[in-house]
């Protein structure tokens, strides 16, 4: 591939480097030049543009990417289509990541202009959460160096995702004098929540004096019955032989490790009975914060082995004071903030597949459905409301008369559907955290609907793209993080944000939401099988 300026007259097939504005027509970066396009840009007076041009044996970005992509082996992981040469991989469930570091290092050796990035290893993950990315850096790459990663691709799993399987767990609290009922409702308490994430339940729970034979014969007891028993004790383990340790043993059960070397969390035990695991919690386990019983717990929870050796190599990377947090109630005097979305409902568009009439005056249950779906928009849990008007403001203004939603006008919507999006992502207060793009043709989609993506987006800490599926079909409405608001005021002509979401790289979770996200009234066929009734 070269790469500089070239003649216009020989840039035909050329990738282009920056984006050029000529004659009300703009070519994007990336785009490949056409015969038309040179004779526009022959007729604007260019002379010459910057741009790659590839060799015969040179694979386009996005080409290449999806070759390394389908070229990889994993497992529970789902690989996004390509797009600005990137293809990044998403979580099919909930569970633990786990990596091959050195094919990874290996295949970053080849050549600088492929690259893979992942989470790190045993990392838990939600569904849906991007866990690598494949990216080319240049507009294409050598085909010798395609085949030479995807070579290195094919010799064994590469990731995987370890779903959770959810546990039936059983807990022991050992008691001393002068310990309160109400440490240990709380210890329970936050067990319980730490569980949820794999859907793994407390189904027991014995009190029992900090004495080693009582312990032992609790432990017994839940084995019998759970497949996984936690043992919180009232004094913290300090010594080989202390009460837990000495209780698995005394149980029948075999100590793998007392101690690890992650803080906090260092005084984990680790046991078996049989073929459950026995956990001896670290004190910090009965505290939210993420701690290194967190690490081990959810490895367990997959079915994933951990061994002494695996707990002696946590050391890097262990020292977790100062670390984010799982999303999970901390116990702090003030409330935790929930990310603020508000809506941008796209009102603006001319109807030009409907043949004359304005689809959003359609009578839906008596309603203009402009006016049904602003409605819907303000009984969801939403800060505010803007509707983007441009054909037939007035109209549209009208048929919102009394609602408390904020009118954005786009006088430039005959230009296509980026100015909307624009101008209404641009009208949002400075501390919304997110912008739910909403169409208001969309009679399908309730409130309730707006709610579970809210839900979603507030789960992900307002730092991922949530995006309505129906059958795994991806569809609307979307939410996009405040991230990614300077590339929206980007965007020109009749483009969406859809692109957007895998170009930035951002985690994408898809919630189902049933057929309404799939459904919109583009004609009269649509509109009158949905139930609407057209006006003049």
């Amino acid at each position: 591939m070269k790469f500089g300026p070239v003649p216009v007259g020989q840039a035909e097939g050329a990738v282009l480097a920056h984006s050029i504005q000529i004659a009300g027509r703009r070519l994007r970066k990336a785009h490949v030049l056409t015969v038309e396009d040179i004779a526009a840009l022959k007729s604007a007076g260019v002379a010459e543009v910057v741009a790659a041009v590839l060799a015969p044996d040179d694979l386009g970005e996005d080409e290449a990417a999806a070759r390394i992509a389908g070229g990889m082996l994993f497992r529970g992981i789902e690989a996004r289509p390509p797009s600005t040469g990137r293809v990044n991989l998403h979580a099919r469930e909930a569970g633990v990541f786990t990596v091959d570091a050195a094919m990874i290092d290996a295949i970053n050796a080849v050549d600088p202009a492929v690259t893979i990035a992942t989470l790190a290893n045993f990392a838990a993950v939600e569904q849906g959460q991007m866990v690598a990315t494949v990216k080319i850096i240049p507009f294409a790459a050598p085909r010798d160096t395609v085949e030479a990663v995807t070579g290195l691709c094919g010799r064994g799993e590469i990731f995987a995702v370890h779903p959770f399987s959810p546990k039936r767990v059983g807990i022991v609290q050992t008691v001393l004098p002068g310990i309160k009922d109400s440490v240990l409702a709380k210890t329970t308490r936050i067990t319980e929540a730490r569980l949820a994430r794999s859907q793994s339940r407390v189904v027991d729970e014995l009190r029992t004096p900090h004495e080693t034979d009582a312990v032992a014969a609790a432990i017994a007891k839940l084995a019998a019955n759970c497949d996984l028993v936690v043992v919180f004790g009232a004094s913290a383990v300090s010594d080989f032989d202390d009460v837990i340790p000495a209780a698995i043993r005394a149980a029948g059960g075999a100590v793998i490790r007392t101690g690890m070397p992650v803080d906090p969390g260092n005084l984990l035990v680790l046991g078996r009975l049989g073929s459950k695991p026995v956990l001896g919690a670290p004190g910090c386990a009965r505290s939210p914060k993420e701690n290194g019983f967190d690490w081990v717990l959810d490895r367990l929870v997959t079915g994933l082995d951990v061994t002494a050796a695996d707990i002696a190599g946590l050391g890097v990377g262990g020292l977790l004071m100062e670390i984010p947090t799982r999303p999970q109630p901390r116990e702090a005097p003030a409330a935790p903030v929930e990310p603020k979305v508000e809506i941008v409902l796209l009102a603006a568009g001319r109807s030009s597949r409907m043949g004359g009439p304005n689809k959003l005056m359609a009578l839906f249950e008596g309603k203009p459905l402009v006016r049904r779906s602003a409605e819907r928009a303000l009984a969801a849990r939403t800060a505010c409301v803007s509707v983007v008007t441009g054909h037939q403001a007035d109209r549209i203004r009208s048929a919102l008369s009394g609602l408390d939603v904020k009118i954005v006008h786009n006088p430039d919507f005959a230009s296509g559907l980026s100015g909307s999006l624009k101008r209404g992502v641009a009208s949002l207060s400075t501390d919304a955290a997110g912008a739910m793009i909403v169409l208001a043709d969309m009679p399908g989609v309730s409130a309730g609907d707006l709610d579970h993506l809210i839900g979603a987006f507030e789960k992900a800490g307002g730092a991922a793209v949530v995006r309505a599926v129906h059958n795994g079909k991806r569809g609307n409405p979307v939410i996009l993080p405040r991230s990614l608001f300077h590339a929206v005021s980007l965007l020109e002509g009749d483009t969406g944000a859809r692109h957007l979401v895998e170009a930035e790289g951002l985690n994408v979770i898809d919630v189902e939401i049933g057929e309404g996200a799939g459904i919109d009234v583009d004609t009269r066929d649509a509109l009158e099988s949905a139930g609407g009734v057209l006006q003049d």
